[in-house]
Formats: C-alpha cells, sequence, structure tokens
C-alpha cells in the first residue's frame, strides 16, 4: 500500500508551535491548492489541514507565515474523535514528513504585478538570438 501526497499551496495561517503533555513539538495550519481549471473564469481552491510533528513542526513555525507558497510532502490520516456535543466525528489531516519553500524570500517580498514585468523581459542570454531554421 502506499499513502504518499505531495501539494504546493498557501498558507492560510501562520503557524503557531505547540508542546504536547510529552513535551513533543506540534503545530497544525491550513493551506490553500488551487485546482488546475477553471469554473466560470476562478481556479476552485481546496483547503487542506496540515499536521506537522517534531523537527518538521519547528521548521514551519520559524520559516513560513501566511500567504507564502510551499511544498508539503506527507501522508492522509483519518482521526476519530467525539465533539463537544458528544457525536462523533472523523477528520482527514496531512501529516508533513517534508515542507519545502514554493518560492525565494525575495520573490515573496515582491508584489505580483512586478514580478510579472520583470519576468515579462527576461532573456537569459542578455541579446537578442537569430532565428534558426525550422
Amino acid at each position: 500500500m502506499l499513502n504518499l501526497t505531495v501539494m504546493t499551496g498557501r498558507m492560510v495561517e501562520t503557524p503557531e508551535l505547540k508542546t504536547t503533555a510529552n513535551n513533543v513539538s506540534v503545530t497544525v495550519f491550513r493551506i490553500a491548492v488551487s485546482r488546475n481549471y477553471k469554473v466560470n473564469e476562478e481556479y476552485p481552491t481546496d483547503f487542506f489541514n496540515v499536521v506537522a510533528w517534531r523537527g518538521t513542526a519547528e521548521f514551519a513555525a520559524k520559516h513560513f507565515k501566511k500567504g507564502d507558497l510551499l511544498s508539503v510532502q506527507g501522508r492522509f490520516e483519518t482521526r476519530k474523535y467525539t465533539d463537544k456535543n458528544g457525536n462523533s466525528r472523523e477528520a482527514v489531516e496531512l501529516i508533513a514528513d517534508n515542507l519545502y519553500f514554493g518560492e525565494s524570500r525575495r520573490e515573496a517580498q515582491k508584489p505580483a504585478e512586478k514580478a510579472a514585468e520583470e519576468t515579462d523581459d527576461f532573456d537569459p542570454f542578455g541579446e537578442d538570438l537569430p532565428d534558426f531554421p525550422g
């Protein structure tokens, strides 16, 4: 069996590092992941709960904040619990094994319009290239 997931999305909130009674670091946060197709001129977005433990939790709390783009590699797990009204519930959570930066700090600090303008005129060779016979 294989339970492996990789998602790239934006942080919905800044992760808050907590510690369990057994002194284990944990953080829970949500990511917004856009689908790769449009519905009524907009990309639908799904929101996923992510749980990070120990060093991964500490890394998340230290390096990520609301709005940051990141990739999460991990696995989905279901957890059963009883809500405050005594009803049985089930939660599906993405347990993060690894987190990766989705953009550099410099890119994250640029306004989106400015970044788009800079990439439109990008010439990797610094000069115009001749037309090649096709």
